[in-house]
């Protein structure tokens, strides 16, 4: 085959791989995986932060309620009641974890990491029919699935539990995609809507670009085609059928999730907020010298590109500014690749456009016209970091370092000549060189800045002097087809020792165990005060009372361990909050840091009104309540339940009861209230605040506020909690409103003595339903899959009724 910039070059004939050669790359491609998955238990390590933090303990959650025969809907031990069916890093819509949370509804932390590393499985395999189809070298094949599971974003970031899994099928849905295209397979076609359900099921930006990219992949079948319109005519039933049943299995979790945007903290962002998360130019350096910013050092001495080194402010850090592909790949990269022309090869263009596609959309504001796609294209508006399209451009390089494996082990060296690489055959290795000069002097600027000269020139200097014996053997082993299949291998060796020596339980993406004790073996004085706590709670339980909980200071996986241990926590961890309840309550996305609990007007102390109405009577901190910022509000008639190093229990003796029976109404603004005022004064015991939408739903008459006290008495008790509903038995003597301190949410029904009824807005958060006089047993079921929650999700999104809520501050999506 010959190069042409032109675009004129054919490429050679496939040729057939043995099954021999087949067998072999499947096999070293799971040996790689094996090796790699298995660090992390030797080296007693666990992939740390949100995998351990979120991903864990929802894992947990959804194992539990499916070991008690429920699917967890709704979670009420998360930031005071949370729709998990319309999270998107909830995990129940994702097969894969949905089985395994039903397999194993305990699973350790090793195991849960190694289910989430198999993950990448079905993508690197599938680059073994993906280079067989095309003819490519089996040894090609191998050495892109190596940088796909170990370079790059995919080992970075493989704490992002919901991006490994999307990122994982992409390569298997692209292979299914062009093989139902081009054998016009229904069958293909079935298998691959599967595939790319399973890769977008996530919601987050690596599927939103992934599923961008496949779109590309049938246009570019359709347009390079000798005859496009009778190709796409011929397709037009596979590519409709597609269409719908992949709309038809997204319907229900995309529809529930937007949703749940319109009522949550970021419905979307603004440029400023996304430009914040581009990727630094400079880290591209990472590409050629992995750790020439320190990102590999256990230290954590990172210098390189991240919010205390870029005056312009950036929200990426060492993991996501980290792309490096391996010593091998990136010489080939720059010496094969470009210098040699061969990445625009007709047959890799359209991988070379999606790589440089993807590059662009990463670096976000440093790419002139991304301001017009952030604000134009549908979908990009909902993400606030740009740099996660690194993911695809590692999957972009994975595809180059494999074939150029393949082109050296079939042809040999590039030709440098004019009729080879045309008119610019002089200035491609110029360019090559130009970024190996430009990669080293922005992280030398870098280094320079931070006083890490030494390492960093240590670093450049190994990887060129590698680099260097690298590009000697192979020129040595270039001259006969059988001693370059067995550079080949030797090439692909290199890289999966050089990958997993580097990336497998490192500093990027492992801590110890011992961390994340919260859910294998407390310290004896934080076990002694959580064994304190459950056991009042339980005994409350059991009296009727439900107590709510505040976990706050305590680090890392305790922000989110409420939903493992069973505890209602008003706080957590979570990107995704309501916005009325952050407004109202002021959790902030975290629970580790106590600076970033508010204290709204309506919210101003753990002894306030809107407090006692959550049932909020337990504080869970990290030091004594005297020790927190000075913007806390003091706990004045707090009890010390427990209290010793860095476990402090503080009992509030201030929560009210989570249900009662109202007679007398009062109608409030309940947006307005949260905007502006402190919680309107009412009588908790007789009186309801009933929001103003919710006042036509009300069939009876009810006094008002204030009037002079009625003999009607009443009573509602709590006869089953479960995740998804709470039945209550209630008594009133005359029409009344039977409040449930429970987060209102679409998708809540309401029934009393088996009549459906509207659920209303209650004392500006919660869940309220009217009762004629009598005895009545009333039912709270969250079903939002139900047809109506549903219809209505749907009709509202056509209709665009729901005003985005823009919060300055919020960053986005995973």
């Amino acid at each position: 085959m010959t190069t042409s910039l032109s675009g004129s070059d054919q490429p050679s004939p496939p040729s057939a791989w043995t099954r021999r050669e087949t067998l072999l790359a499947l096999a070293l491609i799971l040996a790689a995986w094996a090796l790699a998955a298995s660090i992390w238990p030797l080296t007693g390590t666990v992939v740390p932060w949100d995998s351990k933090n979120q991903f864990y303990p929802t894992l947990r959650y959804l194992g539990a309620s499916l070991a008690h025969g429920e699917l967890p809907l709704w979670n009420p031990y998360h930031f005071g009641g949370h729709p998990s069916a319309a999270d998107p890093q909830s995990l129940l819509f994702t097969p894969t974890m949905l089985l395994f949370g039903w397999l194993v509804p305990e699973p350790s932390m090793q195991l849960f990491d190694a289910v989430v590393f198999a993950h990448f499985l079905p993508g690197a395999l599938a680059f073994v029919p993906i280079f067989l189809r095309r003819g490519w070298h089996p040894a090609g094949a191998v050495a892109a699935a190596l940088v796909f599971m170990l370079g790059g974003s995919a080992t970075a970031r493989l704490q992002h539990t919901g991006m490994i899994f999307s990122y994982g099928f992409f390569p298997l849905a692209f292979w299914l995609l062009e093989e139902a295209l081009d054998r016009r397979s229904y069958r293909y076609g079935i298998l691959f809507v599967l595939s790319a359900v399973l890769m977008v099921i996530g919601r987050d930006q690596v599927a939103f670009l992934c599923a961008l990219t496949l779109i590309g992949v049938a246009a570019h079948r359709i347009g390079t085609d000798r005859q496009p319109f009778a190709y796409l005519k011929s397709r037009l039933g596979l590519l409709a059928t597609m269409g719908l049943l992949g709309g038809a299995l997204m319907a229900v979790p995309v529809v529930l999730t937007m949703q749940f945007l319109a009522t949550s903290t970021r419905p979307s962002f603004g440029f400023g907020v996304a430009a914040m998360g581009s990727l630094p130019p400079e880290s591209l350096a990472t590409i050629l010298f992995g750790n020439v910013f320190g990102s590999l050092r256990w230290t954590y001495d990172y210098w390189g590109p991240d919010w205390h080194s870029l005056s312009e402010g950036t929200w990426t850090d060492r993991a996501t500014n980290y792309l490096f592909i391996g010593t091998v790949p990136a010489l080939l990269l720059l010496w094969h690749g470009i210098a040699g022309g061969r990445l625009f090869a007709r047959e890799f263009r359209f991988f070379l456009v999606v790589g440089i596609a993807a590059l662009l959309y990463a670096l976000g504001r440093y790419t002139p016209g991304f301001e017009i796609v952030f604000d134009h294209m549908p979908g990009v508006n909902l993400y606030r970091r740009p740099a996660d399209a690194t993911f695809l451009v590692n999957i972009a390089l994975a595809f180059a370092g494999g074939y150029l494996v393949h082109r050296y082990a079939i042809e040999g060296m590039p030709r440098w000549s004019r009729a080879s690489l045309g008119r610019l055959w002089a200035f491609l290795p110029v360019l090559a060189l130009g970024l190996v000069i430009a990669a080293a002097a922005s992280a030398l600027a870098f280094a320079v800045k931070g006083g890490h000269i030494y390492p960093a020139l240590s670093e450049i200097a190994a990887s060129l002097a590698a680099a260097g014996i690298v590009m000697v053997a192979v020129v040595k082993f270039s001259g006969t087809s059988r001693w370059r299949a067995a550079m080949a291998l030797v090439l692909v060796t290199l890289t999966g020792a050089e990958l997993i020596g580097r990336h497998a339980a490192s500093a990027l993406n492992a801590e110890p165990a011992e961390r994340y004790t919260v859910f294998t073996k407390l310290p004896p004085e934080q076990l002694q005060g959580l064994q304190i706590l459950k056991r009042e709670i339980a005994e409350r339980n059991a009296q009727g009372e439900y107590p709510r909980v505040e976990i706050l200071g305590l680090k890392g996986a305790w922000q989110n361990a409420s939903m493992v241990l069973g505890i209602e926590d008003i706080i957590g961890y979570n990107p995704l909050r309501l916005a009325d309840y952050e407004r109202a309550i002021g959790p902030g996305e975290n629970a580790e840091d106590p600076n970033l609990r508010r204290f709204p007007t309506s919210f101003r102390g753990y002894e306030s009104e809107l407090a006692s109405l959550l049932g909020l009577d337990y504080i869970v901190l990290d030091r004594p309540a005297d020790k927190l910022p000075h913007h806390f509000p003091r706990l004045v008639d707090a009890e010390v339940v427990y209290g010793t190093g860095r476990m402090w229990i503080y009992r509030l003796n201030a929560s009210g009861p989570r249900a009662y029976v109202a007679h007398h109404v009062s109608p409030v603004d309940s947006e307005a209230v949260l905007g502006q005022d402190e919680l309107p004064e009412f009588n908790r015991e007789t009186e309801v605040l009933i929001d103003q939408e919710s006042l036509p739903l009300l069939k009876g008459h009810y006094a008002p506020a204030g009037a002079a006290p009625e003999t009607a008495k009443g009573s509602a008790r709590i006869v089953s909690y479960q995740r998804n509903s709470v039945t209550l038995e209630v008594e009133s003597g005359e029409n009344a409103i039977l409040v449930l301190h429970d987060i209102h949410y679409p998708g809540w029904e309401a029934w009393v003595d088996g009549e459906r009824r509207p659920i209303l807005r209650a004392n500006l958060l919660f869940r309220s339903v009217e009762i004629g006089p009598g005895h009545h047993r009333v039912e709270f079921h969250f079903r939002p899959m139900s047809l109506e929650n549903l219809v209505t999700a749907a009709s509202e999104l056509v209709k665009g009724e729901d005003e985005p809520i823009r919060t300055a501050a919020a960053p986005g999506l995973r």
